[in-house]
Formats: structure tokens, sequence, C-alpha cells
């Protein structure tokens, strides 16, 4: 096998050079979107600067930063400006290594059984599907021993690496101030809901999962999160983005109400928090007990129901179950709820929790409902049978159907189950056993009332039109 042995050095700087590392970091803020794998980061440091033109180098910064959003600046100002700044970022892996040292002189090194060594000098012609050499005038292609890559002069960064150069004219004490646009950081609302036995009250509390994917890590940092989405232009735009970084100072207490920030959002959180790489971390966004519930029963039908002669007789339909919370300031809401998965939990006989249906649900506005399905009743259970079914030619409707519906309920309270079914085109009930309504254009609703251990049916008769 083939083991590549990089003879270059890869961690001293360059002559002039001040490398300015995470321990020089005074603070740190980041602002964190939710879902869109984005995250503005502003951070300070330390350094002492010297007179003229010198090169600096911020190492332990984010994989995924995009350099066109970087702005550096100083405090004081005075006398500093930046010159040019490179972003420099150089996998460290095998074949990343090799093609660097394409058309470059190499050695390959052989240890026989007798630990003797030949070492035979080369180029390296190509690594494309295996590497490819020049060994005198002739071609090899591969080799069982060592590839040596030796000193080309360039430095290698095996970290992501900032470099600037800079002119100071003034003082040599300054903390400089960082802001970039970073991939690789985004959050997400995760809601836990405790159903009570009475299924008609709930405890409700969220926390903000935090997500770092950025390759670098942020210690003691203050975090502010946006909830809503903003609109982001392809990657030739960038350094706007970055000229409002979370400001690190007097954020409000912990498990923070939400702000109104432009069109969106943003919950800022009293106690700062350190992010490792690779790390999910979750922050309370919300605690409330006692909030009024309902639970939903609904049968639906899809329009090819009311298009075609349905041939199965006593066709057994789901019911599905969904939990109605009204984010209003009555039940103890009121309040933007970002979007998130909602995880609803209800005790069994044992006194244990039980995940009983969760589901993930856009953004809730305030005196909006957020519906959260939970799964298919068992206890309510459904047929529904196409009784009639005729082809008609009075203008607009083209057809006409008839259909019966039987509700079972086997619990031991009485609910209600919302049919819907969704009908194409022009559509009239010619009649039914339960008053039925127009939801909107394409939806006919009935709302059918099952007593405890008990059954109902809904009959009605619908022409439809092309």
């Amino acid at each position: 096998m083939l083991i590549v042995a990089p003879l270059l050095s890869c961690a001293a700087p360059a002559s002039g050079e001040t490398v300015v590392g995470r321990d020089a970091r005074t603070a740190v803020a980041l602002t964190v979107y939710s879902g869109q794998d984005l995250a503005l980061v502003r951070e300070s440091r330390r350094v002492d600067l010297e007179g003229g033109e010198s090169t600096l180098r911020f190492e332990d910064v984010p994989a995924r930063l995009d350099p066109r959003t970087t702005t550096l600046t100083s405090v004081p100002g005075d006398g500093f400006t930046v010159l040019e700044q490179s972003y420099l970022f150089d996998l460290s892996s095998p074949q990343a290594l090799q093609e660097r040292w394409v058309g470059r002189g190499v050695e390959l090194v052989e240890t026989d059984s007798r630990l003797r060594t030949r070492v035979t000098q080369g180029t390296l012609l190509s690594t494309d599907g295996g590497n490819v050499y020049r060994i005198g005038d002739r071609i090899a292609i591969g080799h069982p021993g060592w590839l040596f890559l030796p000193p080309s002069g360039d430095d290698v960064f095996t970290r992501p690496t900032l470099r600037w150069r800079v002119s100071n004219t003034g003082t040599a004490q300054r903390t400089l101030e960082l802001s970039y646009a970073t991939g690789g950081l985004s959050w997400d609302a995760d809601y836990v809901v405790l159903l009570g036995v009475d299924d008609a009250h709930a405890d409700v509390s969220a926390w903000a999962t935090l997500a770092n994917g950025s390759g670098a890590r942020f210690d003691d940092a203050a975090v502010v999160l946006v909830a809503g989405q903003v609109n982001r232009t392809p990657a030739r735009a960038g350094r706007v983005i970055a000229m409002e970084a979370a400001p690190a100072a007097a954020p409000p207490p912990q498990a923070p109400s939400p702000e109104r920030f432009s069109e969106y959002y943003r919950y800022a959180f009293d106690r700062r928090t350190s992010l490792a790489e690779s790390e999910t971390k979750q922050l309370p966004l919300l605690t409330v007990q006692g909030v009024g519930v309902d639970k939903r029963y609904e049968l639906r039908s899809a329009a090819y129901w009311f298009r075609q002669p349905m041939r199965d007789r006593d066709t057994r339909v789901p019911v599905t179950v969904t939990l109605a919370v009204a984010n209003t300031a009555p039940n103890h809401l009121g309040r933007d709820l970002p979007e998130g998965t909602w995880r609803v939990y209800q005790a069994d006989a044992a006194g244990g929790r039980q995940l009983v249906g969760e589901e993930h649900r856009r953004q809730t506005s305030k005196d909006e409902t957020a519906l959260v399905t939970l799964g298919n009743a068992t206890d309510v259970i459904a047929t529904r049978t196409q009784t009639d079914f005729e082809k008609i030619d009075v203008e607009p409707f083209d057809s006409e159907s008839a259909y019966e519906v039987t509700l079972r309920n086997e619990k031991p309270a009485a609910v209600t189950v919302a049919v819907r079914d969704q009908i194409d085109g022009d559509w009239q009930v010619m009649e039914s056993s339960v008053p039925a309504r127009k939801a909107d254009a394409g939806t006919l609703a009935f709302d059918v009332p099952v007593p405890a251990g008990g059954e109902a049916v809904l009959r009605y008769r619908v022409r439809v039109g092309r």
C-alpha cells in the first residue's frame, strides 16, 4: 500500500507573521438563523502589532467560513489599515496533498525483508485513478512503497486560517474585531407537549437545538437566534450579510421572549454558552403549564372517489388524530412559535411518559393554531362505501354518486369526526343525512358526532362537473 509521508513544515509561521489563536479571544458572539445553515460571528482578539506593514494570521476559524463576508477592524482604529486579506485552507488528506505535488519531484521509498531501504527519485505525473510517475526515461504506474513529498517552499495550512497584510502607524496594543458569515451552524425548535389524562390540557416546553458543524469551536459565546426565512442571494453576494453580526451586550434573561426584529423574531440569551466542534446543544425557549388543547378526529378522501365507480365495498379508511394548540394569550401562549418539531407525550397506567405522536411544523404566529398530527385512531373506526355512481348530462355536471360512511366509536367518551372530501371542478351536494358545508372551493365538510361506544352513519349524494 502506498503511504504518503510529506516532508514539509506546516506549523511554523512565515517570517514576520503574527499568529493570533483562539487563546487571544476576549469575546465572541453568534447570530444563528433557523433552518438556513447560516450564522454571523463577531469575535474580538487582543494582539500586539509591529509598526509599519506586517502579516497577521488568525487561526481557529470555521472551515465553512465565507471569506467574502470577512471584515476586520481595530480598537482603537487610528493608524490601522487592512491592505489585503486571504483565506487559506488546505485539506490535509493524502489525495489532496498528492494533487499539490503533481509535476514535482518526489521520493519513492522501498524497504525489503531485511529492512534495507532504497530511495528512488521520480516525478509525480498524475493522481487520477492512481499515481503515475516518471522514473528516468520510463513511466511507472503505482508503487509498492512509501511516497515522500519533499519541501516545496509553499505554506501548507491544515486548519482554516485567515491572513491579512496590515499597516500600523499607531499604538501597538490593539483589540481586533473580526466578523464573518459561516455555514455549518443552524438551529431548530424542539417542542415537548405533555398531554394530560383528560386530553384537554398540556404542559408545553420548547428548546432551541443548535448544531455546530462549522469546523470551529466557540467558547463563552453570546448567542442570538433569529427565527424566520431570510432571503439569500447566490454565492456572489456576501459582504453585506456580515455587517450586522450579533451584539455581545445586554441580552434579555434566560428562556427569552421573542423580540420583533425587521420581518423576523430574535431570541437573545442572558447566559453565555460554549459550542464545541460537532456538538449539538439545547437552550430553553419556552415553559408553559396548563395550555388548553383540543384532540380532533378527521377522515379525508381524495378527489378520484368522485370521478369513477369504486367497486370495493366497505373500504376501511384511517381516521387521523390531530392535537390543536391555540396560540393565544388566554391560552397562556400568544407569542411567536418558531418552526420546529412538536413531540407529544402522555403518561401511561404505570406513570411512564410515552410518545403518542410528533410532527415538524412551520412557524406559528400569535393567534394561529398549531395542528400536530399524532397518528391514526384505533378506537374510532371508519368504513366508506360508494353506494351509487351514474353518468348524467345535466350542465355543468357529468356524474352523480352516493356514499355511506360508517363511524364506530369504541372510546368511553363521545367524539366528533370531521369528514373532509376533496372534490375537483364544479360540485353540488344533492342530499345528506348530516348538514353539509363548503369549507373551500375544493372541500366538502361534514362534522359527524359519534356517541361513546356507538356508531353514526353519514349518507350523502353529490353531483360533480367536468
